[in-house]
C-alpha cells in the first residue's frame, strides 16, 4: 500500500500545469461535439504504475463529472497492453485533461519503473536504493513519491530533513570535526548527521566522531568501498554507509555486494525515461 501525498500539497501545481497547457482556449476540442464517452489509459510497454492519484486529481480539476475506474494499483508492475485506467464522462473533459494527466503518469511511472530495476538488481544483498535531491523543480514531492512506488527509499525531501555535510560545507567549516560539531550544536537533537567523504582517511576521521550517524562514500572504487565497510565494522560504530556517484544499473549489484547499506541514485529522478502510456477514446 502506497500512501501518496495529500492532494492539497500538489493541487495548486496541477492547476498551474493545466493553465499552462490550455492557454486561452482549446480550439481543437471546441470544434468537436461534447457527449459522454469512455477512454482507456493503456500501457504500451512493461512498466511500474505510479501517479494514479495525481491523474484522478487532474480529472477532477478539469471536469468534476468525470469518473474513473482503476484496474491496477500504484506500484504494480504491469505488462504491455494492460489497461491502467478507464474514464467515463464528457468527451470535452477527457480531451482537456488528457495531456497533463498522461505527462504526469508517464513521468512518474518512468521513475517508478527505473527504481524497480535498481531494487531488483540489488535484491538479496541487504542494500537499499535511495533517491537524491536531483529532482525536477516543482515535481520533487511527486517524483520522490514515485521512487517509493518503485520500491526505493527517500533520502532528504528538503534540506531540513537531515544534515548532509558535503565537501563545500566541510571547506567552509574548516574540516570534518569542526563541521560536525557545529552541526550538532545547531541541528535538532534527533536529526541525523551524515558526512560525505572522498577517502578512507576522511572515513576514519568520521568514525572517531560520536555525532556522525552516517557516511556518504563519494565516487569510491569497489575495493575502497569494501575497505570502508571493513573499517566501519572493526570500529564497532553503528554508522550507515551510503555509496554515491556513478551508480549505474549495470554496476549496482557489485556496489551492493561490497556491504554498503544504501546506494543513492540521482538518475531515478533526473534521467528516468518516461514510461509509454497512451489514452484511447471509444
Amino acid at each position: 500500500m502506497f500512501h501518496p501525498p495529500h492532494p492539497e500539497t500538489y493541487r495548486d501545481q496541477l492547476r498551474a500545469f493545466l493553465r499552462e497547457d490550455w492557454g486561452t482556449q482549446d480550439w481543437t476540442t471546441a470544434a468537436v461535439p461534447d457527449h459522454p464517452m469512455t477512454a482507456r489509459v493503456l500501457a504500451k510497454a512493461d512498466l511500474v504504475v505510479a501517479g494514479l492519484p495525481m491523474a484522478l486529481e487532474v480529472l477532477n480539476l478539469t471536469c468534476p463529472g468525470l469518473r474513473a475506474d482503476l484496474p491496477v494499483a500504484e506500484g504494480q508492475k504491469v505488462a504491455r497492453g494492460t489497461e491502467a485506467m478507464r474514464i467515463r464522462g464528457s468527451s470535452h473533459g477527457i480531451l482537456l485533461a488528457e495531456r497533463v494527466m498522461l505527462n504526469l503518469l508517464q513521468r512518474l511511472s518512468g521513475t517508478a519503473t527505473l527504481t524497480r530495476r535498481f531494487v531488483d538488481a540489488v535484491a538479496g544483498t541487504g542494500a537499499r536504493i535511495l533517491d537524491t535531491r536531483k529532482t525536477t523543480p516543482g515535481l520533487k514531492l511527486l517524483e520522490k513519491y514515485a521512487v517509493r512506488c518503485g520500491g526505493g527509499m527517500n533520502h532528504r525531501l528538503t534540506l531540513g530533513d537531515g544534515v548532509l555535510l558535503k565537501e563545500n560545507h566541510l571547506a567552509a567549516a574548516g574540516g570534518i570535526r569542526a563541521a560536525v560539531e557545529a552541526a550538532r550544536r545547531v541541528a535538532p537533537n534527533l536529526l541525523k548527521i551524515e558526512v560525505e567523504v572522498e577517502s578512507l582517511g576522511q572515513l576514519k576521521a568520521c568514525l572517531d566522531l560520536p555525532d556522525v550517524d552516517g557516511v556518504l562514500l563519494d565516487h569510491m572504487s569497489l575495493d575502497q568501498m569494501r575497505e570502508a565497510v571493513a573499517l566501519r565494522d572493526r570500529s564497532g560504530r553503528r554508522v550507515f554507509l551510503e555509496a554515491s556517484g556513478n551508480i549505474t544499473l549495470e554496476r549496482a549489484r557489485d556496489v551492493a555486494e561490497t556491504g554498503v547499506d544504501f546506494l543513492s541514485v540521482g538518475a531515478l529522478t533526473h534521467s528516468a525515461p518516461a514510461a509509454d502510456l497512451s489514452l484511447r477514446m471509444d
